[in-house]
């Protein structure tokens, strides 16, 4: 047997089985999704009448979908410019030497931990008109502000953001620790022999260092925004009247009992999450990916 071959079928051996499952749980259910969605069928029985694109066109002419496609993009947006200041500098105060900093990283990441069905009950109870915030602001002389917080169309989406960055802000945190521990300390300390204050430090050192992990967490941040589902439909249930909704709420709402459009807006959540990830590589991280790829170094 020579070496090539031998290359080849050990390729073959630690790769087939990767490629199996990527092939059938991740690039049929897609191609069958796609097949679907050209069809007006009702889940039961064999297809009915092809209508091409008119499932696409329904969708993109729907308000409440348009909506959707503009709340996850309202999240992208929140997340990005909350969520990752935020994280970075709890991260960059955790990374200090200070008493009792093991118990504050394990309270910050028990809520990342915690199965989103618990999660968003527990808050779905305490945000309700006659639950635990009202109950405390009311206990505090602050009754006026207590309102029913999840049933208010102008401030539901806010509130589920809160509760979406009380939920995830500990991953955003671990990683940005991870980050920071392949920060030299050597260069912190001769910033700090050259007169350079803490903060001086962390601006002009510790944050260009660390900007290949906040790359990293921005684009999972934007693709788990896109795709949310699970906190908010455990919540809200992308109510009230679609203020929360979201294109995979959506999807499910509009897709049970006519599988072929949901197909269509699965289609195009699909279509939109690819988009969005290619031309973040292809922009912010085309740094990180330089050599990463076969034929990327020269």
């Amino acid at each position: 047997m020579t070496t090539r071959l031998r290359t080849r079928l050990e390729i073959a051996l630690f790769t087939g089985p990767a490629l199996v499952v990527f092939l059938g749980f991740v690039i049929l259910p897609i191609a069958l999704a796609a097949f679907y969605s050209l069809y007006n069928w009702n889940g039961l029985g064999p297809l009915e009448r092809f209508i091409g694109f008119d499932n696409y066109a329904r969708a993109l002419q729907d308000p409440n979908f348009l909506r959707a496609i503009g709340n996850n993009f309202v999240i992208v947006g929140l997340s990005l410019l909350v969520q990752g200041p935020l994280a970075i500098g709890v991260a960059l105060l955790l990374n200090r030497r200070m008493r009792g900093r093991s118990v504050f990283r394990a309270l910050i990441f028990v809520p990342y931990v915690l199965a989103e069905v618990i999660a968003g009950l527990s808050w779905k109870l305490l945000l309700s008109p006659r639950g635990g915030v009202n109950a405390l602001l009311e206990n505090v002389g602050l009754g006026e502000f207590a309102q029913p917080w999840l049933a208010n169309p102008d401030i539901a989406l806010g509130v589920m953001f809160v509760i979406l960055t009380w939920k995830y802000l500990g991953f955003a945190i671990l990683l940005m620790l991870a980050g920071l521990q392949g920060v030299p300390q050597e260069l912190q300390e001769a910033a700090a022999i050259d007169g350079a204050s803490w903060w001086q430090t962390q601006v002009r050192i510790t944050l260009p260092l660390l900007a290949p992990t906040i790359r990293i967490w921005a684009f999972l941040s934007i693709i788990g925004s896109l795709q949310l589902f699970d906190m908010v439909w455990v919540t809200t249930k992308g109510g009230p009247v679609g203020a929360t909704n979201t294109m995979a709420v959506y999807m499910l709402q509009n897709g049970q009992g006519a599988p072929g459009y949901g197909s269509a807006v699965a289609v195009i959540l699909f279509v939109i999450s690819l988009v969005v990830a290619l031309v973040f590589q292809r922009t912010v991280m085309r740094r990180d990916l330089a050599g990463a790829l076969t034929g990327g170094a020269r």
